[in-house]
């Protein structure tokens, strides 16, 4: 080949070089971060048996089905946008390959808030929610072994490659299969579980029966032994056994229960949790061969006597229940004729006494010239009276508080009340130092007049003007008063201790025997119950509470009412915080007993001087303090009753 020639040729193909460059357009370059598609990942993943060992050295199946991967929730998904970190095929080594299903799914739901389509990703909202509550659960903690893990992820639970409709019978997390599920890190319980009343209900295809997220929850899984995992899986068991969630919380246990305490029986304690069974397998811990054992977990020592008790006793139900509705009736017809016949009194006294007023009728006039100098007033009640009476208040007050945080547990104010007064374990100690001191009036005065009868047993007067024992008279002066309420006879001379008063004086005794004795039985159960049958208790509790709701009631109304609020009393008498009484109205309450000390005599020994300004002050403070308390603890107690 000449010269030329070779030359010719190699002008030529860089003129078709040229050409090439010119009209061929721009080359494409290689995609920096390539992303894989599915049928690239399909490759390795897709191959059934594909497995590699984890960072624990335990082999994991990495093997996807396509046609079922396309069937789940997540099907239409590229594998790498769960996959993030996966760039390339085969995988760089050592690369820490992670999915956060929770930055995933919040990113998602912020974004359809962002753009306005949360109604079309209502389900992503709901999921978040999910994760919400996942993420302050045990299951997010860090392993106790190993603190770079968690207890268990999304995925322990949720199959993320073949995730089903929340609603498709073949969801991994379908109910009748949810055991299984929690089963495969909680091998042992699922063992006790499949033996028991529920497990074996799953496995005859039962929909209702409970399986672990009923009583565990889905997501909000808490650790078990915590006061509020034991609160809140007695509210699960409610959700299916509603009457016998019913019936608990009407009992103490099921109220202290309503207020957040967990240290007191509750479902499983008696009834087991996994290995629960029906109650006439000799099996079950409420067998009756079994009963006495599972009240002595926490009763050690309990007798017979516990076996007989109700926990599930209905005050309402005559037929299995009768010890308790006949209880529950008698209690109901002591409050309505009690209050029927007060509040009737109070109402007609208050009108009469009100019109008496209002037509200028005055009380009776005492020439204070005749007196000593300066004994304006008569001594009514001693020192040891008014102690008496301010210990009693005080006490019952005490009582009152934290007696009706128990008895209407389920009313708004109640948790709150409970967390001031320290939670139920420290309010039960203030209610029984509140019932000691109670106890001490009501002993202290059953020895005084013991020791006064027995020092004057010929001469003692049962039924004199100074006895506080209920005579004749004292009906006849009832009806007197009665008169005088309608206007059919003038107002009634009364002695030293009106019907009233006796009555007042009498009531809380009454009510400290019927309130004492149950409150005994309750509080030592185990010798109680040494002697008594077991629905003792269930009676004792209705006893307890409405003796209990009758003498707050009428103390916080009738008693207030006759010595504070009647329109000769508004707004408070201070007699017995001062223990004296202006003359002139001693003899307007009680002239039968002035006019005969003084025809005997015998008044000017009971004369004193006025109490000074301080004492007054001090009187009306304490007064005032006493019923403004009164008449708070008398608004929870209606507040309780409407349900409120």
């Amino acid at each position: 080949m000449t010269l030329v020639s070779r030359s010719a040729k190699v002008i030529l193909f860089c003129l078709l070089v040229l050409f090439a460059l010119l009209f061929a357009g721009p080359v494409p370059a290689e995609p920096s971060d390539p992303k894989l598609s599915n049928d690239r990942c399909l490759r390795c993943h897709g191959r059934e048996g594909f497995s590699r060992d984890d960072v624990y050295g335990n082999e994991r199946n990495l093997h996807v089905t396509d046609t079922a991967f396309a069937d789940s929730v997540h099907g239409e998904q590229d594998c790498v946008g769960c996959h993030q970190d996966i760039t390339k095929a085969p995988h760089r080594k050592g690369i820490q390959r992670k999915v956060s299903c929770v930055t995933c799914h919040v990113d998602l739901w912020n974004e359809a808030q962002e753009n306005g389509t949360v109604d079309e990703h209502a389900r992503l909202g709901v999921v978040v929610e999910q994760i919400e509550s996942y993420m302050d659960s045990m299951h997010a903690r860090p392993n106790l072994e190993d603190q770079s893990r968690t207890n268990a992820t999304c995925h322990d639970c949720h199959d993320a490659h073949y995730m089903k409709p929340f609603d498709s019978e073949n969801e991994r997390q379908h109910k009748l299969g949810n055991p299984a599920m929690c089963g495969s890190c909680h091998g042992d319980v699922l063992k006790v579980y499949e033996t028991s009343v529920h497990g074996t209900q799953v496995s005859e295809g039962n929909m209702s029966a409970a399986v672990c997220s009923d009583c565990h929850s889905q997501h909000g899984v808490t650790e078990t032994g915590t006061n509020d995992a034991r609160v809140e899986v007695t509210e699960s068991c409610g959700n299916c056994h509603e009457d016998s969630l019913r019936t608990y919380l009407g009992t103490y246990h099921g109220k202290i229960t309503r207020l957040g305490y967990g240290e007191t029986a509750k479902c499983y304690d008696c009834h087991g949790a996994h290995e629960i069974r029906p109650v006439d397998n000799p099996a079950s811990m409420m067998h009756v061969n079994n009963r006495l054992e599972t009240c002595q977990t926490c009763h050690e020592g309990a007798t017979a006597g516990f076996i007989t008790f109700y926990p599930h006793g209905d005050m309402h139900d005559r037929e299995n229940y009768p010890e308790m509705w006949f209880a529950s009736m008698g209690m109901i017809g002591l409050l309505i004729g009690t209050f029927s016949f007060f509040w009737l009194h109070s109402a007609l006294w208050f009108y009469r006494e009100w019109k008496d007023r209002k037509e200028g009728k005055n009380r009776p006039h005492v020439l204070t010239e005749a007196l000593p100098e300066g004994k304006t007033h008569f001594r009514r009640f001693n020192r040891w009276w008014r102690l008496a009476h301010l210990t009693g208040a005080v006490s019952i007050m005490t009582l009152t508080l934290t007696g009706i945080v128990v008895l209407f547990a389920d009313s708004f104010w109640a948790p709150t009340i409970m967390r001031l007064l320290g939670g139920p374990e420290t309010a039960g100690y203030i209610h029984r130092v509140g019932a000691i001191g109670f106890m001490g009036v009501f002993f202290i005065h059953l020895i005084y007049f013991a020791i006064r009868i027995g020092r004057n047993w010929r001469t003692f007067e049962w039924f004199g003007p100074n006895s506080l024992v209920p005579s004749w008279n004292d009906l006849k002066d009832a009806q007197a008063m009665f008169r005088w309420f309608f206007g059919l006879g003038p107002r009634p001379e009364l002695d030293r201790f009106s019907y009233w008063e006796k009555f007042d004086y009498w009531a809380p005794f009454w009510g400290m025997t019927i309130i004492g004795i149950s409150g005994l039985i309750m509080w030592f159960p185990i010798p109680a119950a040494s002697f008594l049958p077991g629905w003792a208790f269930n009676v004792a509790a209705i006893v307890h509470g409405e003796e209990a709701f009758l003498a707050a009631v009428f103390l916080f109304t009738v008693h207030f009412f006759n010595n504070h609020f009647r329109p000769d009393k508004f707004p408070q008498d201070t007699t017995m915080f001062t223990g004296r009484v202006p003359l002139a109205i001693y003899k307007h309450e009680h002239r039968r007993e002035y006019e005969r000390l003084l025809a005997s005599g015998e008044l000017d020994k009971y004369l004193v001087d006025a109490p000074t300004e301080p004492q007054s002050a001090a009187a009306s403070l304490l007064g005032a303090t006493l019923i403004t308390f009164g008449l708070f603890l008398l608004t929870l107690v209606i507040l309780g009753f409407l349900g409120v």
